[in-house]
């Protein structure tokens, strides 16, 4: 009897353990699922309650709260790399859907806004700051270069291998994708979404994805290394850059742009100053050794001759 009921509970663990395992978000690392029926599986965000869809790309806005929360099993932390933009990695406040509210405040009361993608579009303020709307980022621009090949490659096969994968890796539609080009080293990318319904991915989603893999920090569960081929050679990423175009102009105010315009004044001054003082300067040792030299020839001609 014994022996039949350990045969009974070996089985009943084997099928238990790929259940357990494929209980797992493959497209959010930082989600906590948990096997709450057979064959269901529901995946939250760490540190929070928020339900995550592990069909599809996880928001910025989640994601970067989720990188703000340190695993309990470590006992030391510290936040990833931050993000491309000027303001680097911040504790954002989300909606429920997962966009970023438009306003955005630290814990020392500062506050600013920001767009779709979570980037600062204004000054910063202090808690009575007012954001009416959050602002769509409609274009973003990718620049990235690439390590140099043996291998030759062609626009169209780079602008190919790119589109597949945006679309495979990320989900993302290719009529989002708007234009690439290419010069070698240099690959320009520009996605494009002006509206977005619903069961599509956001671009500003795509493109922080983008950014974590190039940089080795990879959202997705496997945290496999991106790799992108060309005809079946190694486009190896080498530096990225990443900007944000909202459908309304950003709010900052005339006193920054006087004090970035003051400060190349200043420095174009200083330059002109330290010029002209360096030319008054060799002009004064060139007048000092031309009355050097008029003075001996002088004595020498005043000299009498001995002979």
């Amino acid at each position: 009897m014994e022996p039949l009921f350990g045969v009974v509970l070996g089985l009943m663990l084997a099928v238990a353990s790929p259940a357990h395992d494929s209980c797992t978000c493959a497209t959010n690392k930082w989600a906590v699922c948990a096997q709450d029926g057979p064959g269901n599986c529901t995946c939250r965000l760490a540190g929070s309650d928020h339900p995550v869809d592990c069909s599809t790309l996880t928001s910025k806005c989640f994601l970067m709260k989720a990188e703000m929360i340190p695993l309990k099993e470590k006992r030391l932390w510290r936040p990833p790399q931050g993000m491309s933009d000027s303001d680097g990695m911040y504790n954002p406040d989300c909606e429920d859907s997962g966009v970023f509210k438009a306003r955005q405040c630290n814990q020392s009361s500062t506050c600013w806004c920001v767009n779709t993608a979570g980037v600062r579009r204004t000054e910063k303020g202090g808690s009575s700051l007012s954001c009416s709307e959050l602002v769509r980022t409609r274009w973003i621009y990718i620049e990235l270069t690439h390590k140099r090949s043996s291998s030759a490659f062609t626009v169209p096969d780079v602008a190919k291998a790119l589109t597949q994968l945006f679309e495979s890796r990320y989900k993302l539609q290719p009529k989002y994708i708007a234009a690439i080009k290419y010069d070698p080293p240099l690959i320009q990318i520009r996605l494009d979404q002006n509206k977005k319904p619903r069961w599509d991915v956001d671009i500003a989603d795509v493109a922080y994805y983008f950014e974590k893999d190039v940089n080795n920090d990879s959202v997705f569960a496997s945290n496999s290394k991106l790799t992108v081929s060309v005809n079946g050679d190694a486009l190896a990423i080498e530096k990225l850059w990443i900007y944000y175009v909202d459908e309304k102009p950003p709010e900052f105010s005339m006193r920054q742009l006087a004090a970035g315009i003051g400060s190349v004044v200043t420095v174009v001054l200083l330059t002109a100053g330290i010029g002209i003082a360096v030319l008054l300067i060799l002009r004064w040792l060139r007048t000092r050794t031309y009355k050097k030299f008029e003075c001996k020839e002088m004595r020498e001609i005043k000299t009498p001759s001995l002979e």
